[in-house]
């Protein structure tokens, strides 16, 4: 039987966890996840996980943070002058923004002073290793 290597593109359905059992991530009620493996889109240790699989495999990996969401990157924490950054709003711990010029970067606030606001935008996933099912539907 075929098995999946680098440079096929493959069709998968997967669910992602963390090691508590709570899903982040799922393509279940979706259309399967296409992908050419290699090509950089996804978790470099979800498409490692892929290569070898064979159509109609199903298989659970367990992916380190370092080849999921990567470690967590001090220089992505700032600090900003509450009164100069949050004019309009009400800053609260664990709240998520998107700053202009960062589309698709979530920052979360994870410190509030009374002078300052501190900003994260490291992934909420980085330094947690993953867990998922994955289940090889086709290569194309």
């Amino acid at each position: 039987m075929t098995q999946a290597k680098y440079g096929d593109i493959v069709k998968v359905r997967f669910t992602g966890k963390l090691e508590d059992g709570k899903v982040f991530a799922s393509s279940e009620g979706d259309l399967p996840l296409e992908f050419k493996i290699g090509s950089g889109k996804l978790l470099e240790g979800f498409e490692e996980a892929v290569i070898g699989m064979s159509p109609g495999e199903k298989k659970i990996a367990k992916i380190s943070a370092e080849k999921g969401f990567g470690v967590h990157n001090n220089k992505l924490v700032i600090k900003v002058e509450k009164d100069d950054f949050f004019e309009n709003m009400t800053p609260e711990l664990g709240q998520t923004l998107e700053l202009n010029g960062c589309e698709g970067i979530p920052i979360t606030i994870t410190g509030i002073s009374d002078s300052t606001v501190t900003l994260d935008a490291n992934h909420p996933l980085v330094g947690k290793d993953l867990i998922f099912e994955i289940d090889l539907i086709e290569i194309l």
